[in-house]
């Protein structure tokens, strides 16, 4: 079911993940903090099951009070908790299963299963297959683990879940410094220029004809440099320091 929870701005956020509750809640007590960061760790280690791990957490708790009013030590319950938990471990190693990343039937089950419930649920089916896509693209063969930095999510403002898209590439969120600049570029060959394109120091002049000297000036020399770089195999050069006269070379 899903929460409305309504912060002191009066922000809304209507939701049913308890990562996402635990995280707009304003928590002061130590044990209630302590679960906020068990739903905060499952989410970011699995991305699911954050509820269930609060409930089991909640519940070890409940127990953890009962031997305590019978006078049990905590140092023997907390080794206790340990036994058990190794003995999980041991249990979920012997259940779990290898999967492929060419196994996309059973990449795309788990996909939806993570989703489900969720705000994205209306675009469920969408999202399951270009998150699984997009894992499949970045797999190393033989690497079980998946580095999760070379995927980007970038959002824009207008549109719906459903306009969600899969760029094989790299985005550029910014504009073109010059009208002339390709909005796509297909096998882009990237230079990396760690020096700025322009001109580093501006000098006074007192009449019109040494303005228009120095414009002419800047021009040569902004020129000069971009033609000094050397060849991207058409290409494009991003980063800062980049004048719009110098897209013009």
């Amino acid at each position: 079911m899903d929460k409305m929870l309504v912060d002191s701005m009066g922000d809304v956020v209507i939701t049913n993940d308890e990562a996402t509750i635990l995280k707009e809640m304003d928590i002061e007590h130590p044990a209630a903090k302590m679960m906020a960061e068990i739903a905060k760790t499952q989410d970011d280690e699995v991305g699911d099951g954050t509820t269930s791990a609060v409930v089991i957490a909640g519940e070890l708790l409940k127990k953890a009070e009962d031997l305590l009013d019978q006078d049990v030590h905590p140092t023997l319950i907390a080794s206790g908790y340990r036994l058990a938990a190794e003995k999980a471990y041991e249990i979920l190693n012997s259940r779990a299963e290898d999967i492929s990343p060419a196994d996309t039937d059973t990449l795309k089950k788990i996909a939806i299963t993570s989703i489900t419930g969720k705000g994205a649920e209306i675009a469920k089916e969408l999202l399951t297959n270009l998150a699984v896509d997009s894992v499949r693209m970045i797999a190393e063969k033989g690497v079980k683990k998946i580095d999760m930095d070379n995927i980007k999510l970038e959002k824009k403002t207008g549109g719906s879940t459903e306009d969600t898209m899969l760029i094989n590439g790299m985005l550029i969120d910014k504009e073109t410094v010059h009208q002339g600049m390709p909005k796509r570029v297909e096998n882009a060959k990237l230079a990396l220029i760690n020096s700025a394109l322009e001109v580093e120091k501006t000098q006074a002049v007192s009449s019109a004809a040494e303005s228009a000297t120095m414009i002419l000036r800047i021009d040569d020399v902004i020129a000069a440099s971009a033609e000094e770089q050397p060849p991207a195999g058409g290409g494009m050069p991003p980063g800062g320091g980049y004048p719009g006269m110098a897209g013009g070379y």
